[in-house]
C-alpha cells in the first residue's frame, strides 16, 4: 500500500486526509545534505523505531525496535556508515535519535539514499511526530501523534510513502 503525501501539507491514507509537516526547503528531486528540502519520489518503510520509556509500542506490521539512549543516525557525507543508524558518542556528524523532545518518540526511516547511501545525497528522511504547529521538518514527513499511531497500524513490508504524488482530484 502506498501512502500519498502532497506538497500542500496533506497525507493520504485510506481514504482520510491527515495534515503533516514537511521540509523548510520544499520538495526536491534534486535532494542534498543539508538542504532542508523534503525529496520527491516513492520510499519504502523500513521499520519502526520508538522510544519505549516515552510510548508504548504501537501496533504495526513493521519490524519494531526501541531507541537506546545511544542512538544516533549519520549525515557525515565523509562518513563510511552514513545514512545509517550508529552509536553514540561518535566521531562523525551525527544526530541523536534519543531527544528531549517528543519529535523521535515514534520514527519510521523511509528508504531514501539507503540502498545504499550515496554521500551528499541526504540522510535521515523519516516519518515521525510533528512540532506543535506543524512547522517545517529538516525534510521529513511530521504527523500528529494519534495521527502517525492510526497510519502504523496498517503499515507492514512492502508499504512506501510517495512524496508529491499527482494533485488530488476533484
Amino acid at each position: 500500500m502506498d501512502i500519498q503525501v502532497y506538497s500542500c501539507g496533506l497525507l493520504a491514507h485510506r481514504k482520510r486526509l491527515y495534515r503533516c509537516a514537511l521540509g523548510k526547503g520544499g520538495l526536491t528531486a534534486n535532494k542534498r545534505e543539508g538542504d532542508g528540502a523534503t525529496p520527491i519520489g516513492r520510499f519504502p518503510v523500513r521499520e519502526l523505531l520508538f522510544r519505549c520509556d516515552r510510548v508504548s509500542p504501537p501496533t504495526t506490521g513493521l519490524p519494531s525496535r526501541i531507541i537506546e539512549t545511544d542512538a544516533g543516525w549519520s549525515d557525515d557525507p565523509a562518513d563510511p556508515a552514513y545514512n545509517r543508524q550508529i552509536k553514540q558518542p561518535y566521531s562523525f556528524s551525527h544526530e541523536s535519535l534519543y531527544r528531549e523532545d517528543d519529535q523521535y518518540n515514534l520514527i519510521v526511516p523511509l528508504g531514501y539514499n539507503d540502498d545504499p547511501p550515496v554521500a551528499g545525497l541526504g540522510s535521515a528522511i523519516f516519518l515521525h511526530i510533528a512540532r506543535d504547529g506543524y512547522s517545517p521538518t529538516d525534510g521529513c514527513v511530521a504527523l500528529a501523534r494519534s495521527d502517525l499511531i492510526i497510519i502504523l497500524k496498517d503499515l507492514k513490508n512492502g508499504d512506501a510513502v510517495v512524496i508529491n504524488p499527482p494533485p488530488l482530484s476533484s
